[in-house]
């Protein structure tokens, strides 16, 4: 099964080696997948994008139809979804929000912050008391709380972000101070939206499903002992994308149908779930060009342009990046045209560090210098978080694909 779309591969192919490396982004692949995840899910659970997985704004427009708002981390990303999608509801999440960014989105009319300590909660409600002459609305507040869970729910996980000493969120003592708080009506400038977790990343269907179910037993447990209702209950995001299995997919269907139970299970409050990578992480391709091929004790490396200062994900995880090859024809040096010998060849960028390496071992018999390579899955945590200035190489091209056109930008 190939893994590449007919756009895509049309797109690598017909691409010159100076518009080379570059994210190709099948904006109808995209579209069709965000559609069918919507449908998966029931009326009664919200979808918010992660917008750090993916930041480009032809992507965040495209999703605009199939979420109900956004998650945003930071204040540079405040303001560049904004921009993008205009006035969407957006989340701002995140630890460390500095007080100029907290003002510079209550200015944005942000609807919904997840606070991650008291000190954070704190400095909301002194900043909102400053800016009430602006504006006569209260900012909804999601208390981010880490509650106890089961030792084995994040056993399937990548990242755990909870669970365990972490930086995120409040344990269940603070949490149920601050909760408190809106309880004793302390803190009038807020208003208490409810409760939000991010445990883990990297779950199943199954797994992230048992592990929403423990998630919001706990939150309406810990608001009954508090005295408060819940209105919004967000269990975050990480639903897995396998990169040894491109050809797997998150089970929404069975994913939805256990989160609609859920709501019946739990009535009252909102379910919000916020993922970011398994929307658009299928939807972008890396292209670039195959430079040279080389034999080194025994091994074969294909080095191409770019490497993981474009393409951090395989370094960043640990991962081979699914690759496939798309044989070309020309090629434009004098002839002899190295190729591989063997029946695999692992692929390596251009930096000057042995951890440069997006894929290994890949069955690549054939392959010759001028190829060109395409490594799927890179619709997310790729370009935007690569160490883009290593070494000062041209940045990637980018052009996003739709039937019977590709709009270039970058």
């Amino acid at each position: 099964m190939s893994l590449l779309t007919g756009a895509v591969r049309d797109a690598a192919r017909a691409l010159s080696p100076d518009e080379l490396p570059c994210y190709l982004y099948d904006m109808d692949a995209l579209e069709q997948h965000a559609a069918a995840v919507r449908a998966a899910l029931p009326p009664s659970v919200e979808l918010y994008y992660a917008a750090k997985a993916n930041p480009e704004r032809e992507v965040l427009r495209a999703l605009v139809p199939y979420t109900d708002g956004f998650e945003v981390s930071s204040g540079g990303e405040l303001a560049h979804v904004r921009g993008a999608v205009g006035p969407r509801p957006l989340a701002f999440g995140g630890p460390g929000k500095t007080p100029e960014e907290i003002a510079a989105a209550l200015d944005a009319g942000v609807e919904r912050f997840h606070v991650e300590s008291p000190h954070e909660l704190r400095l909301l409600a002194r900043l909102v008391g400053r800016h009430r002459e602006r504006s006569a609305n209260r900012p909804k507040v999601l208390i981010r709380f880490d509650p106890p869970v089961e030792a084995d729910a994040l056993a399937g996980s990548v990242l755990a972000m909870g669970g365990r000493p972490t930086p995120f969120g409040m344990d269940p003592a603070e949490a149920a101070e601050a909760l408190g708080q809106f309880a004793r009506g302390e803190l009038p400038d807020l208003e208490l939206a409810g409760l939000h977790a991010h445990m883990a990343s990297g779950l199943d269907a199954h797994a992230q499903l048992a592990l929403a179910e423990q998630v919001v037993a706990e939150a309406h447990a810990l608001a009954a002992r508090c005295g408060v209702a819940l209105r919004e209950l967000t269990v975050g995001g990480g639903m897995a994308v396998d990169y040894t299995r491109p050809g797997e997919r998150f089970d929404w269907a069975s994913f939805g149908a256990g989160m609609a139970r859920l709501a019946e299970r739990f009535p009252g409050p909102v379910l919000r779930i916020e993922p970011g990578r398994a929307l658009t992480a299928y939807c972008g391709w890396y292209a670039t060009q195959v430079l040279d091929v080389k034999r080194s004790h025994g091994e074969e490396f294909a080095v191409v342009r770019g490497g993981t200062h474009h393409l951090r994900t395989p370094a960043a995880k640990g991962h081979d990046q699914p690759a496939e090859v798309v044989p070309v024809a020309d090629w434009e040096h004098p002839p002899p045209r190295p190729e591989v010998r063997g029946d695999r060849v692992s692929f390596t960028g251009q930096l000057c560090t042995p951890k440069d390496v997006l894929a290994r071992g890949v069955p690549a018999p054939g392959l010759r210098a001028g190829d060109r390579v395409v490594f799927a899955l890179a619709g997310a945590y790729a370009w935007n978080i690569s160490h883009h200035d290593f070494l000062m190489h041209p940045p990637p091209a980018v052009r996003f694909l739709r039937a019977g056109t590709a709009d270039a930008a970058g």
